[in-house]
């Protein structure tokens, strides 16, 4: 989806309709958006949770196998997938076919130029189910793109593809 879809915010439902029946879930945010440790996955409209922190180097299918041991794990979570690198997308891929837990990811699709991030192309060719979730664009249409804007309203077209600050 594009930016300020409400991704997670469903997301969050998401867990707590596992969590309202008693199952076990494990929620994912990408380090880059983290404020020192702090894991959080965080709604603008207000909710959150907490959240386990991922980088490029982390290993999520040993990192699920092993909190799978301890306690059963019923669904991953996992926002900002489009940070995800392509070898964690297939390990996303072996814990769902492995262990058989769902691994439910949530980010972009495109960056701010229309090109996809690595996570999120990896994840259109390997995922079972895709959902878009729509919103609405400036103009009042569906948002099909997020966009880069500079404060006198120009619209950026080219630069480092990822810059964190969403509404800044």
């Amino acid at each position: 989806a594009a930016m300020n879809a409400g991704k997670s915010t469903v997301l969050l439902q998401a867990s707590w309709n596992y969590q309202e029946r008693g199952m076990h879930t494990l929620l994912f945010t990408s380090s880059l958006y983290a404020k020192a440790d702090d894991g959080r996955i965080t709604s603008r409209i207000g909710i959150s949770a907490s959240a386990k922190l991922y980088g490029e180097a982390d290993d999520l299918y040993a990192w699920i196998a092993r909190e799978h041991k301890k306690k059963t794990v019923n669904s991953v979570f996992v926002d900002e997938a489009q940070f995800l690198t392509k070898t964690q997308v297939f390990q996303c891929a072996k814990i769902v076919d492995d262990l058989g837990v769902p691994v439910i990811c949530y980010g972009l699709k495109t960056d701010f130029m229309g090109k996809l991030f690595q996570g999120s192309e990896a994840l259109l060719r390997l995922a079972d189910n895709l959902e878009e979730i729509k919103t609405i664009c400036w103009c009042g249409r569906k948002a099909t793109q997020t966009a880069r804007v500079m404060e006198s309203g120009e619209l950026v077209r080219e630069g480092a593809q990822i810059a964190i600050g969403g509404n800044d």
